[in-house]
């Protein structure tokens, strides 16, 4: 009759996703199963590793002949007019909700739960991600039935790719008038990596049939077990002892990152450094939280040597390995673009040499010169890294380093702002230790946040007791949307504190 409609199948996927293998699958299940098909894709820029949307139309063969013609399919997918929305991650179905593709009078979405975050969430001065339980909350408002779980996951339980998960999660939603032997005949004529499709699918299926809920993650718990190495030992019993049990978690994550970062000597400073916040009356718990929090990360600072130390750990290089996928037979090269500036260069080495290149003449010319240019250091290789591992052993000498007197000048003084400001309102020095989070990163990204960082804590001292809390809150707020400081010294200048 002249009434039926085709059925209308997008998929939204990355590059690299095999997002158009998935398109050729459904084109050709419905082609070698009486249906006419047509398939489109329009790539996107400027989304992670790129982002494509492809778009397939099913119409009944045998209709056609008998309504005595060829349908007229459509080369994209409209609002409010698909069947089903395929997508390869969260945020590509949060996408697809966006533009109206998705609606709960019709569609049904097949969406995997995990991440890939993008550049803009990735470069946010804080934390830019995207709320995954609002994306959640959303697509399941919108959809007629929403099918997820963590499909990358499932991809890799099976040494497949993520199509075929997908692939067999909407075999197993029933919406296509098609059998689960059909949808794996399709796989088997593709001939490529057949068996392990084949798995990913049947895992699939048998997920989307089940309706499985989507999994919280575990939340990560301190361990409270006994260190052998007494220094550690001590460390966490000074914890126990010396500080509410409400910080501990906090705490004795800070205690590792520092030991890990530098020594049990250097995690020993920074629970010596919490001792007078503990102290602190009122907001005393929600304060050393924060403070402890925060100055973890700010003595665990970013420099030439720490990121020699994380490129040259085994653990990388098994994680690399694994995302690879690196066969037996297979040989892995890791090139690393390193780009140094004459800052950080000064910053590694002792202070007064520190010093003397920044203040010199034709010496801080000559290592600008031989530095002006990246290089490209092949970690995998015995000379790249060993120049890098080289590097890395420089942590012993760190405290005497340049950067580090420099951080510790910096660190002492939001301590004592912290401190003043309690004594004043004990929620403004919550918001005081929370500005640290503009101190990140490395290399112009540090230096911008430390810019602003530093705005913030000028128009603190300036305001004094005149300063609340929530307007503190509002000025950071602005210094992390925008990381050029445009926001933030517009609202310095709104509230007469530039």
């Amino acid at each position: 009759m002249a009434g039926t409609q085709p059925i209308k199948i997008a998929i939204l996927a990355m590059g690299g996703e095999g997002g158009g293998v998935l398109a050729d699958w459904i084109v050709d299940l419905g082609e070698h199963n009486g249906h006419i098909a047509q398939t489109t894709s329009v790539p996107g820029v400027a989304q992670r590793t790129g982002a494509t949307i492809y778009y397939v139309e099913l119409y009944p063969k045998a209709q056609a002949e008998r309504d005595g013609g060829t349908p007229v399919l459509a080369l994209m997918p409209l609002p409010g007019d698909v069947d089903v929305v395929l997508a390869s991650e969260l945020m590509e179905a949060g996408r697809a909700v966006q533009r109206g593709l998705v609606t709960a009078e019709r569609t049904t979405l097949v969406a995997s739960t995990h991440r890939v975050y993008s550049i803009a969430e990735k470069t946010a001065m804080g934390d830019g991600r995207v709320d995954s339980d609002k994306l959640l909350a959303h697509a399941t408002r919108a959809a007629k039935r929403f099918v997820r779980f963590d499909m990358a996951q499932a991809a890799e339980d099976a040494g497949s790719v993520i199509s075929a998960v997908l692939f067999g999660a909407l075999a197993g939603t029933g919406v296509l008038p098609f059998s689960r032997a059909m949808f794996e005949a399709t796989i088997a004529r593709g001939g490529v990596g057949v068996k392990p499709s084949l798995k990913a699918f049947g895992a699939a299926y048998e997920r989307a049939g089940d309706e499985v809920p989507v999994a919280k993650p575990a939340v990560a718990v301190a361990t409270t077990s006994t260190p052998r190495d007494p220094q550690v030992r001590a460390l966490l019993e000074r914890i126990d002892t010396g500080f509410p049990a409400s910080a501990r978690p906090v705490l004795i994550e800070g205690v590792r990152r520092l030991i890990d970062y530098q020594d049990p000597a250097y995690a020993g400073l920074y629970l010596d450094r919490l001792v007078p916040v503990a102290r602190l009356a009122a907001e005393g718990e929600a304060l050393l939280q924060e403070t402890a929090r925060h100055l973890a990360l700010w003595m665990s600072y970013e420099d030439t040597v720490r990121v020699a130390q994380l490129k040259t750990r085994a653990t990388r290089f098994e994680r690399v390995r694994d995302e690879v996928r690196l066969g037996q037979s297979q040989l892995l090269a890791i090139n690393e673009f390193m780009h140094p500036r004459l800052q950080e260069i000064c910053e590694t080495l002792p202070a007064g040499l520190g010093r003397w290149l920044e203040d010199s003449g034709w010496p801080r010319r000559l290592v600008g010169h031989f530095t002006q240019q990246g290089r490209v250091i092949t970690t995998s290789s015995l000379r790249g890294f060993l120049l890098l591992y080289g590097l890395a052993s420089l942590k012993r000498w760190r405290r005497s380093s340049l950067r580090f007197a420099a951080e510790t000048q910096r660190i002492e003084h939001w301590l004592a702002q912290i401190a003043e400001a309690a004594a004043i309102n004990p929620r403004l020095a919550v918001e005081v230790a929370q500005c640290q989070r503009l101190v990140k990163g490395y290399s112009d990204t540090h230096a911008r946040g430390l810019r602003n960082f530093e705005a913030l804590m000028a128009a603190v001292k300036r305001a004094g007791a005149a300063l609340a809390p929530a307007t503190l809150r509002e000025l950071r707020d602005a210094a992390l949307a925008d990381e050029h400081g445009d926001k933030l010294r517009a609202m310095l200048a709104r509230h007469a504190l530039a």
